[in-house]
């Protein structure tokens, strides 16, 4: 089993990759993006709570998404699965802590932590013209350099953590999506 978390600024790239990664290795896909745009859409209590933070460019609370990415993960994922790929989690040291905590309870310890690294200029523009075609309300540039700066602050102690654990590795997140697939590919085949 390999359980993979696929990290980066917004506009790196996650979910592209992810979907890549999914099909390419039958893991079970996990975005906090995807869990949280679905209880905003549904107007939930906690996609209300978790929105008010979201559209002020801000990261939800630790605990809850703790508590949606468990719940998830008791749902829908038997131990015997091809592994499990987390996209957009852990954000914090502290979500990191808890997903080790929670994998190893499981039998199945994460396995690897893959940075997509991409140029700030690059990701303005990519989340800029992702605004125009999805409509997603959080790519404007107010909010866009709002996500970085909070990204650069509260993420970059998950890299060094899993760096601490001997389980990072940063990937170039440039060039064309099928060049970045194939550097994350070689990595997990070493694994």
């Amino acid at each position: 089993m390999v359980n993979v978390i696929i990290s980066g600024a917004p506009g790196s790239g996650k979910g592209t990759q992810s979907e890549l990664l999914v099909s390419r290795f039958q893991l079970i896909h996990f975005s906090t993006g995807d869990l949280l745009r679905h209880e905003i859409a549904a107007q939930t209590p906690l996609g209300i709570e978790a929105d008010s933070f979201i559209s002020k460019g801000n990261l939800v609370p630790d605990s809850m998404i703790i508590d949606i990415i468990t719940s998830a993960i008791n749902r829908t994922c038997p131990k015997n699965c091809a592994g499990i790929l987390f996209d957009g989690f852990p954000r914090t040291r502290e979500q990191a802590v808890a997903l080790e905590v929670m994998m190893n309870g499981r039998g199945t310890p994460v396995s690897l932590c893959i940075d997509l690294q991409v140029p700030e200029r690059e990701l303005i523009e990519r989340l800029l013209t992702r605004g125009q075609t999805s409509g997603r309300s959080d790519d404007n540039l107010e909010t866009i350099r709002k996500r970085l700066e909070v990204f650069e602050q509260k993420t970059k102690p998950v890299n060094e953590y899993y760096q601490e654990l001997g389980k990072y590795v940063a990937i170039d997140g440039t060039g064309t999506i099928e060049e970045i697939f194939s550097r994350i590919e070689a990595v997990l085949k070493g694994k």
